[in-house]
């Protein structure tokens, strides 16, 4: 049995791995089950953690277009079978990572959780600790001290080169911890951390738990095997092309959209579709990207995956089945601002100094 052990009970993650794994398991591949554990402290969304315990599993809408076809059905998604809360239930956490045979580990803990805390740079005297990554160094260095094999860690964050920056945090802790060389020789040689891309538009969640989301996935795997075999799922040698008409096409353009909400005093509820219908936005959203993005994938060499990704994208957007709501786009602005549109700024200017984008750098200079 090879598990995976999910960190985060996102509804990104229902539609994606838990419904990916399901379908694989489903096609006969000897894949999972999941056990999801929330790693966060308090009481929200740990009604998610007791409805993942529900044999019965829980509903994926996928509604959308998909090669020109209306697509809208429904999938019992039954591939979690267990689920914990790090806050809570850290033992049979450890238990999991001491006893099972932990084969890979999804995370999916937002743009700020491989943020370290003070108090977790030492040995922390405390089980669990406080930051993701120390949590998630605990439960290697059981896995180590209880002689299991290394996991494959399989990162969903939107960073760049996801993998190697997790890890990056996981070797800095283990050092100052003084962990012994034997974990640091079973940590080095064992334990893979794969680069990832996620591409999927998750619009709403469902209750108590299930998931709204558009026919369009991806999820593109860089340093690894794959655990499962899926349609969406490809093995790739070079991950940045993928990120970057990603990070500066789709997500750049919902960031250009929740900040033309804030500015204006979006409504509350209002969604990427109704946002869209004026057109005004329309005419914005499109110019900027046809005006300041396109030339920065074309001094980059990308200008035709580009146009064909931006090409993709707008019906996306248009989706009628999704209610994809600007507020939750707008949630942690600043941070997206400065990763989706000041950033790419940097990348394209890298390459042409001379590129003008000023709509972009207004929105990156306002929410410095």
């Amino acid at each position: 049995m090879a598990r995976i052990v999910q960190f985060g009970t996102s509804r990104f993650l229902q539609a994606h791995v838990d419904l990916f794994v399901h379908q694989a398991r489903a096609s006969g591949q000897d894949v999972g089950p999941i056990t999801v554990v929330k790693t966060t402290e308090g009481a929200e969304r740990s009604g998610r953690v007791v409805a993942f315990r529900n044999p019965a599993g829980f509903p994926v809408c996928i509604r959308g277009y998909l090669d020109g076809e209306v697509i809208d059905e429904t999938v019992q998604v039954t591939s979690v079978d267990s689920a914990f809360a790090t806050a809570s239930d850290w033992p049979e956490i450890a238990r999991l990572f001491a006893e099972d045979d932990v084969a890979a580990v999804v995370t999916n803990v937002g743009e700020r959780g491989y943020e370290v805390a003070t108090a977790d740079q030492h040995m922390p005297t405390r089980s669990p600790a406080i930051s993701f990554p120390a949590k998630l160094l605990q439960l290697l260095h059981v896995r180590h001290q209880t002689g299991g094999s290394p996991p494959l860690i399989l990162p969903c964050e939107l960073v760049p080169s996801n993998g190697a920056a997790l890890r990056r945090q996981l070797v800095s802790l283990s050092l100052r911890w003084n962990l012994s060389p034997a974990f640091a020789e079973w940590f080095t040689e064992g334990v893979v951390f794969a680069d990832t891309l996620v591409d999927r538009i998750v619009s709403a969640p469902l209750e108590p738990l299930g998931a709204i989301a558009e026919p369009y996935a991806l999820w593109a795997i860089r340093h690894a095997e794959p655990p499962l075999r899926h349609a969406a799922i490809l093995s790739v040698p070079d991950l940045e092309p993928f990120e970057r008409l990603k990070l500066h096409v789709l997500n750049l353009g919902h960031t250009v959209l929740a900040d033309l909400w804030l500015n204006r005093g979006g409504l509350a509820g209002e969604t990427v579709k109704q946002l869209l219908s004026r057109d005004d936005v329309r005419r914005e959203l499109l110019s900027i990207y046809e005006d300041e993005v396109m030339p920065g994938f074309a001094a980059r060499g990308m200008v035709e995956d580009a146009k064909r990704y931006v090409g993709n994208t707008v019906p996306r957007f248009d989706n009628p089945f999704l209610e994809h709501h600007l507020s939750d786009i707008a949630q942690n602005h600043v941070i997206k601002v400065q990763r989706r549109i000041a950033d790419f700024i940097a990348w394209a200017k890298g390459a042409d100094s001379g590129l003008e984008m000023p709509r972009l750098a207004a929105i990156a200079s306002a929410t410095r």
